[in-house]
């Protein structure tokens, strides 16, 4: 089977982990969850993503001061303040994108639009689309997702679909070659 294959890159991208709500220290996940998948999908107006790859050149860690949404009411000073708390965040460096798909006109219209893993500074810019084997894209070097039903051999439990009521979305991870050097296609 010929898959049609946008390839897109950026400076950075940080992708958040499910369960790091209140961690100090958190590295950037190297998978796509079934929802930002969803998320990619709709936004791309496309009819189906049918794979992608994930890659990276390394990451930088950087500090992000947060905070919470409450006021602490002091009565002494007869003030209000909001405390302050500093995240440290492992931001991917030069990441790239594959995005598979079954049509040449799903291609050809990613291949118009710009992509944020999931933040909107986090912009991914696209490359014109190649057609390539499932053979081709599956020996590219990179991360991967293999979306499960739910918990089976290998699978483990990767977040909530926001698309689908919160339900518990699960896969195996595949890592294909050196995901953390810059993945080329073959042209």
């Amino acid at each position: 089977m010929m898959l049609y294959v946008v390839e897109y890159t950026g400076p950075f991208g940080y992708l958040k982990p499910w369960t790091a709500v209140r961690d100090g220290e958190t590295y950037s996940q190297q998978f796509l969850t079934p929802s930002v998948i969803e998320g990619m999908r709709q936004k791309l107006e496309v009819s189906q993503i049918l794979r992608h790859k994930l890659a990276y050149a390394g990451l930088s860690m950087q500090q992000e001061q947060t905070h919470p949404r409450g006021w602490i009411h002091e009565k002494k000073k007869q003030q209000l303040t909001r405390p302050r708390a500093i995240l440290v965040r492992g931001v991917m460096l030069s990441p790239t994108l594959h995005l598979a798909f079954a049509s040449a006109d799903d291609a050809k219209l990613a291949a118009t639009q710009h992509l944020c893993l999931c933040r909107n500074e986090d912009i991914l810019l696209p490359a014109e689309p190649q057609m390539i084997s499932e053979a081709a894209f599956a020996a590219l070097p990179g991360f991967e997702l293999r979306f499960t039903e739910g918990p089976s051999d290998g699978a483990f439990l990767v977040g909530y679909n926001r698309f689908a009521d919160g339900a518990a979305m699960y896969g195996r991870l595949e890592i294909t070659g050196n995901p953390t050097a810059k993945p080329v296609l073959e042209r």
